[in-house]
């Protein structure tokens, strides 16, 4: 977006309640900078309590997030970070309590982490991340806010935040700040990307309006990360900006392992996929936020579906991906055809996929494997041809050709925070589409480089150096 775009939107929002100019875009008011007190850290060793017995931070006073506007601040309290629950982060960190929206347009709270790292910013203005991670759960226990704070509950069935926190100590050691919203809302509705990009938006409103993360308000430099899971709230988050928070300065988005239409991942998955319980929880989610998918499924799925998604309920994402496998997600339906095809699904489908909304504004970072087992390329390929219709696009495609999914996640890290750090840092994306096909992201220039040294200085703060 542009500074004199950027300084519309603002404008707009300053306008007095029930005016109408015709300049203003579609947009939620976000919230001013308002001083906020901030709770101390629990002492050591006393543990976090989980978000379903916290109920004053994670469901504050309906009335008063009702008052709120999007990204306003509720509660703050300062957080112990650490790797693999107990080897403690050396930087500063908060979690932010903050109103935000959901699909129909309701108040709802929201919980982000914001994570300052010591060391100072390489450009002299620190640029703020917005990392997605991989939740993939039904529960809100499983939440980045619980799961990576010292003295949480280790959950061998919810790993992969472990496995992402060290991406996010890549840009921390980059010099950046880092907030991580629970971006699937307070009822933990997996894979509602119109729902955690709002989300997704609204807590980088609430970072750049908190005082102590230090940043330069809606001047900072943002940018988007999310690889599969994290992926769908990052992608839905990019093409919602423009509308939906035209005042933040976001230069970019990367994602990874990408959704881009839910019904050809549930026709890619059905029946012949190990991830194939996955992508039914990521639709058990989807009933969570849309009462009619809800009203639906209890209609019209029989008995043994019931039962498996009895099974799949407030589960974190190990189990998610490991039930059920080869699951026929149709096959757990008595409908008279595709279930997936059904008049009372489609404007649900259509608003869960990405392409409809127009062609982000921001650069695009993409990166997929072809042999990706859960997340089908073609879908991507049409996103991409979407969005490169537009002549203002800006998107840099890169298709991974020797990795599956899990193997294209740690393969393209490297690229993706180079390419993020440039944008952070004010370097300018290349105007246009270009697409590529390499045998593995971690043979780009400056990959292995970058891999090898964000290992290390993880290893590193493990024994306690700064971040």
């Amino acid at each position: 977006m542009t500074a004199a775009t950027r300084a519309i939107a603002q404008a707009c929002v300053t306008v007095a309640a029930g005016m109408t100019v015709a300049l203003c875009p579609a947009v939620s008011t976000p919230a001013l900078a308002q001083p906020v007190d901030v709770q101390p850290a629990l002492p050591f060793p006393v543990p976090p309590a989980p978000p379903y017995l916290d109920p004053a931070f994670y469901q504050p006073d309906p009335a008063r997030v009702a008052a709120a506007q999007p990204g306003e601040i509720l509660t703050a309290r300062q957080v112990n970070l650490a790797n693999l629950w107990l080897l403690p982060l050396n930087v500063n960190a908060w979690q932010l309590s903050y109103r935000s929206t959901n699909t129909r347009g309701e108040p709802i709270a929201a919980v982000a982490t914001v994570i300052v790292p010591h060391r100072p910013a390489p450009s002299g203005q620190r640029g703020l991340v917005s990392f997605q991670m991989a939740e993939d759960s039904l529960s809100i226990n499983c939440a980045p806010s619980y799961s990576l704070q010292m003295g949480s509950l280790p959950n061998p069935l919810n790993p992969v935040m472990q496995a992402e926190f060290v991406e996010v100590q890549a840009m921390l050691q980059l010099g950046h700040a880092v907030v991580i919203p629970d971006h699937q809302g307070p009822n933990a509705a997996y894979a509602v990307g119109p729902l955690g990009g709002r989300i997704t938006l609204d807590g980088i409103r609430a970072t750049e309006n908190f005082d102590p993360a230090g940043l330069s308000g809606n001047d900072t430099r943002v940018t988007l990360w999310g690889y599969s899971g994290g992926a769908i709230p990052t992608a839905h988050a990019a093409e919602l900006q423009p509308t939906y928070a035209p005042e933040l300065n976001l230069v970019g988005s990367a994602t990874g392992g990408l959704m881009a239409d839910i019904r050809s991942a549930i026709d890619y998955n059905n029946g012949t996929s190990t991830f194939g319980g996955a992508v039914l929880g990521g639709l058990f989610g989807v009933a969570r936020e849309y009462p009619q998918v809800d009203a639906f499924i209890d209609r019209y799925m029989n008995p043994l579906g019931k039962a498996v998604r009895t099974v799949h309920e407030n589960q974190c994402v190990t189990l998610q991906f490991a039930a059920f496998p080869f699951v026929n997600i149709k096959g757990l339906f008595d409908y008279p055809g595709d279930p997936m095809r059904s008049p009372e699904m489609q404007p649900v489908l259509d608003e869960l996929s990405l392409g409809h909304r127009g062609t982000p504004t921001a650069p695009l970072y993409i990166y997929e494997a072809p042999l990706d087992e859960v997340m089908p390329v073609n879908a991507v390929n049409n996103v991409y041809d979407i969005y490169c219709a537009d002549p203002n696009a800006r998107v840099f495609y890169t298709r991974d050709l020797l990795s599956e999914h899990g193997i294209a996640a740690v393969s393209n890290t490297a690229s993706a925070a180079m390419w993020l750090n440039d944008r952070l840092n004010g370097v300018p994306a290349p105007d246009g589409c270009h697409n590529r096909d390499v045998y593995s992201g971690i043979l780009d220039p400056g990959a292995v480089g970058t891999f090898v040294n964000a290992i290390g200085q993880t290893l590193a703060s493990a024994l306690g150096m700064p971040v």
